[in-house]
């Protein structure tokens, strides 16, 4: 080879090499986490011929995807779930295992976001007095805000659970007042809500979509599923109010005039309201416009009351998702167009699965746990085993509260009264496993159901006795076909996917957990991981980088 032929050889691959280099090392712009709150793994391949190029499929073809990413614990309900997507650990180190708890000193119901210091900002008196005061461990956004403080951290769901356990207490954080169909928050994280939402809010685009019908998408013969409820595959040729807000009014209180906008959660309608607050954000913040890195998380919180109520074999779920991916689509290419190929990452994951739908002639074993029931009888238990007397405190996502002040009055050793509890529990139909609060402290349980109780307890929160459903059981709610909450593969198994930026196309078969989100996105951010964080960083996502 010519000598001056080879030196080209050599500085073209030195130059691609450094330019390999330099798009490695671009610290994004904008980072977007996006939550779809209770889907199932399963949807993807399920749904995915019908899907568009653009929205799923793109996150599966283009991105990073992990295709058995799970969450590791038993408390598999929405804040729990949110909590570790954006701390990079379980219930145990984040504390966040229900939406409320029981103090065991004073014997009160606590409730995770309710704060008697904080004003709701544009709401009725006394509405919207939220705040993130009952978190314990710091989220993605708090360590990007505390990195660098020019940087931008907002969160915004439609729940205000879901858009405060998302933010955490340094983020900005929105939620919608579904009695108006507006965006608000509370004094906790402004003084006043800024100019700009309430511009977006004198739109009222909500109410523009109060008229719109739920029409099916396909034909009944292209869907997957085939179970239908309010969905109708004749033509509507009636006047008023839609098809599906018909069959769904009976769930509301028909005298309430402020019930309209509420129904929009449960219908597609729903994701269409946070869609277009996600991209007035977007461009009002001008997020990514500058040098210092913006978070933006998003939460949908639609699709979980669509699932609740109808459940994953229906019509109605899968009709939602394939609406869902058109507006998921159209909101990723509406970020990447504002930005240079590299600059922007997103992610997708997922709060829970969901559980199959109940159906009581149904040949699969699956049955209702009636809570309240079982509170009675459990208090008539320990009533007759010691002294009359109210021995339960309370019952919250399969935790059994014990009544410690009557057990310490008595002089009742505390262990032995929760071992009693946990072994009457055990004949109780539907209850496959139960572990007191003093098992999961002192002992350590490496694997089966045991450590994935353990991984979903944090002792100042939890109840004295934590039950296991058997597979297909759900608590009993009115109205209510699905629910998560359980240790089994269609809670736990969820999507995770990460695209844009230097994230390459790669599907990754290995068994990974939710929890190393955070500390992946931290990487790509180049700030420190969150402090309780116990996930690994996803070698697959940054590849060819030097880790941590």
């Amino acid at each position: 080879m010519k000598p001056f032929k080879y030196l080209i050889i050599c500085a073209t691959a030195w130059i691609g090499c450094q330019e390999a280099r330099a798009q490695q090392a671009i610290k994004p712009r904008l980072v977007v986490q996006i939550v779809v709150s209770q889907m199932r793994y399963d949807y993807l391949d399920r749904f995915r011929d019908n899907f568009c190029d653009n929205g799923f499929r793109a996150f599966m073809e283009k991105g990073t995807n992990f295709t058995n990413a799970r969450h590791s614990y038993m408390q598999t309900n929405t804040v729990a779930g949110l909590a570790t997507i954006v701390t990079g650990t379980p219930p145990s180190g984040h504390g966040v295992i229900a939406e409320s708890w029981y103090n065991f000193t004073t014997g009160d119901s606590v409730n995770l976001i309710a704060d008697s210091r904080a004003t709701g900002l544009e709401c009725e008196d006394g509405e919207g007095r939220y705040s993130a005061l009952n978190l314990t461990a710091a989220t993605l956004g708090d360590r990007l805000k505390e990195s660098d403080p020019k940087s931008k951290s907002i969160a915004l769901a439609a729940d205000p659970y879901s858009a405060i356990v998302c933010g955490g207490p340094s983020s900005d954080v929105y939620w919608m007042n579904t009695g108006h169909g507006t965006w608000v928050s509370s004094s906790y994280y402004f003084e006043k809500l800024p100019y700009w939402v309430k511009k977006y809010n004198e739109t009222a685009f909500a109410s523009t979509l109060l008229d719109r019908e739920w029409t099916p998408d396909k034909s009944f013969e292209s869907y997957r599923n085939t179970d239908t409820t309010v969905l109708s595959f004749i033509p509507d040729t009636q006047s008023g109010i839609g098809n599906f807000l018909r069959g769904i009014v009976r769930i509301f209180k028909k005298d309430d005039p402020r019930t309209d906008y509420a129904m929009l959660q449960y219908m597609p309608a729903g994701n269409t309201l946070v869609s277009s607050f996600a991209r007035e954000t977007i461009v009002q913040e001008e997020l990514g416009k500058d040098n210092h890195t913006d978070l933006l998380t998003i939460c949908y919180d639609t699709p979980r009351l669509i699932c609740e109520r109808f459940g994953p074999r229906s019509i109605e779920v899968e009709d939602m998702y394939y609406k869902l991916d058109r507006e998921i689509g159209e909101l990723v290419t509406f970020i990447q167009a504002q930005f240079e190929p590299g600059e922007v990452v997103i992610a997708l994951t997922s709060d829970h699965g969901s559980s199959d739908t109940f159906r009581e002639q149904s040949r699969i074993p699956m049955g209702l746990f009636n809570a309240e029931q079982f509170k009675i009888i459990m208090n008539g238990f320990l009533s007759a085993q010691y002294e009359p007397g109210e021995w339960v405190l309370g019952y919250r996502d399969r935790q059994l509260y014990l009544n410690r002040e009557l057990i310490y009055k008595y002089g009742f050793d505390l262990a032995e009264v929760q071992t009693r509890a946990a072994a009457f529990a055990l004949q109780f139909r539907g209850v496959s496993g139960a572990l007191t609060s003093t098992d999961m402290q002192s002992g350590y349980f490496g694997k089966g159901y045991g450590e994935k109780m353990q991984n979903g307890f944090y002792p100042k929160r939890s109840g004295d006795v934590t039950i296991n459903l058997m597979p297909g059981w759900i608590e009993q709610r009115t109205g209510i076909v699905s629910l998560s909450g359980s240790l089994y593969e269609y809670d736990t198994h969820v999507p995770m996917m990460l695209l844009g930026g230097s994230v390459p196309a790669a599907t990754v078969e290995r068994d990974v957990t939710v929890s190393s989100l955070a500390p992946t996105l931290a990487h790509i951010m180049r700030i420190t991981v969150p402090n309780a964080a116990t996930g690994a960083i996803l070698d697959e996502a940054v590849p060819n980088e030097n880790k941590r």
